[in-house]
């Protein structure tokens, strides 16, 4: 699947499909075929920190 390319669709999208489908980020990059690294580092450029314990970047 392909991701949203603006930083903040991308977080609204990954925060959103995390809280509706996915208990985890590891569990979302797998299902997804997203490379958590990346996907983390792209949205860490623009502010954003993922919270394992809320599973959510904020």
């Amino acid at each position: 699947m392909e991701l949203p390319k603006d930083p903040m669709i991308l977080f609204s999208f990954v925060n959103t499909n995390l809280r509706d489908h996915y208990k985890s980020l590891d569990e979302l990059c797998d299902d997804m075929h997203v490379n958590k690294k990346s996907l983390v580092e792209e949205l860490e450029s623009v502010g954003f920190e993922y919270n394992p314990s809320q599973n959510k970047f904020w």
